[in-house]
């Protein structure tokens, strides 16, 4: 008989603090940034649009959250699959919305096992990677 090790879920009060931890880290930079968190089902669990970024950055981060999720990575290690002849380059998708592939997007674990993601738009793909990781260092 095997046994497995509940993981607790990710919060909404622990999404609301990677929000809070991501915006603080490009607001540091002097970055206007969106932010989007999804529970490990892709649930959104909080979300922050700032109207002084990019006008796409909301759907942006919704979408590197989204792929972060789905593949289990983060985004900015997927870029070089998905470039024609990648090992990515044609993968469907079962969402209902293009994956996006630029850096941003950071799944979020506990005790190995996936529980969410967060993604962020707004900043140069480098910086929305960055606070991303800043967020979800602040949660462990």
């Amino acid at each position: 008989m095997s046994t497995t090790t509940a993981v607790a879920p990710l919060t909404t009060q622990q999404a609301e603090a990677l929000v809070t931890a991501a915006v603080r880290a490009a607001e540091a930079a002097g970055v206007t940034v969106s932010v989007t968190v999804l529970d490990a089902g892709g649930h959104l669990l909080a979300f922050r649009r700032d109207d002084r970024a990019v006008l796409i950055s909301g759907e942006t981060s919704t979408r590197k959250a989204y792929t972060a999720l789905q593949l289990d990575a983060p985004t900015a290690d997927l870029v070089d699959a998905v470039q024609p002849g990648g090992l990515f380059h044609t993968l469907p998708t079962a969402l209902d919305r293009p994956l996006l592939f630029i850096a941003g997007g950071v799944p979020v674990h506990r005790d190995g096992r996936l529980i969410g993601a967060i993604g962020l738009g707004g900043g140069a793909p480098e910086q929305d990677h960055a606070f991303a990781t800043a967020a979800v260092e602040s949660l462990a």
